[in-house]
Formats: C-alpha cells, structure tokens, sequence
C-alpha cells in the first residue's frame, strides 16, 4: 500500500458538499483516507478577484502507483465539472498530491512532492493538522516547520462544521 497526502480544495457552489462528493470519489477510485483536516476557508492566492477557498488535507492509502493517482484524481475532477481554463481561476474542485510515500518525482505533469507547497499557508496549515513531523523529503524540514517558516500572508481560517 502506497500513502499519498492530498489536499482537495474548491471555492464554486457547495463548497462544503462538494468538498464531502470529492472525498467519497477519492475513497472509491484510489483507496480509503485514514486522515483527514478539518475543512479551512482562504482568500484566493494568485488570482485575487473570486471567491474564498475551502480546502482540506486527506491521507489515503492507495494501491495505485503515482502516475495512476494522478490520472484518477484528473478523472474525478473532470466528473465533478472541473474545466481548466486559466491558471488560478475559481474551479469546483481542485486535487493535488502533495506527497507520495517518500518519492520525489519529476516528471511531465507530475511533480511530487507539490513544488509550491512551503509556499501556500492554504497547504500546509492542513497538513500540519494531519501530518506535522512529516519529512519533506526535498527540503528536509518537517511539515510544522515549513508552516512556522512559510511567509505567504494569507489568512487560513479553520471552519467547524
């Protein structure tokens, strides 16, 4: 069994419906979440004139090798409505793999760990939550450290639901 952290994330309609859809989806088609972060609302990052964001880290446990995670987080995007029209816009659903076991991937469309995660407080407030003395396994700092070391300014507001 593989372990991958998630972090899903969408700030169109239901945020907090389709954030629930999205972990039902990953559950069927890659494997069970064994943890997961309370749900987190942020100002947008990168595109400022949209809607908050809702986001949330997962741990699943998965068979699947990275690049078919990949393909099956893109396919349950797709069947949720996702459209990738322009980079930071507002979207329905967002799935990205933050890490995967201890690899570090480079490949064409697949980068892993995230390469912009110590940068997004919205990623790693979280996975801290879920996940705070994992190793990144490039920087060499465990996840509560990149949060305590991240300068993104936005506000990460966890909601209770």
């Amino acid at each position: 069994m593989n372990i991958s952290y998630l972090l899903i994330g969408g700030n169109e309609g239901d945020r907090v419906g389709t954030m629930a859809t999205a972990r039902r989806q990953i559950e069927a088609a890659a494997g069970p979440i064994s943890r997961q972060s309370a749900l987190y609302e942020t100002a947008p990052w990168g595109k400022t004139d949209q809607p908050d964001f809702i986001n949330q880290a997962l741990l699943v446990e998965t068979p699947l090798d990275a690049v078919t995670l990949l393909q099956t987080l893109l396919n349950i995007e797709a069947a949720m409505g996702r459209k990738r029209i322009e980079k930071y816009d507002s979207r329905i659903i967002d799935i990205d793999i933050l890490f995967f076991n201890d690899a570090i991937i480079r490949q064409p469309g697949l980068l892993i760990p995230h390469p912009e995660m110590q940068n997004r407080r919205f990623v790693l407030a979280p996975l801290a939550e879920i996940a705070p003395g994992y190793p990144h396994p490039v920087l060499g700092l465990s996840v509560r450290e990149l949060l305590i070391n991240c300068t993104d300014p936005l506000a990460v507001k966890k909601l209770t639901t």
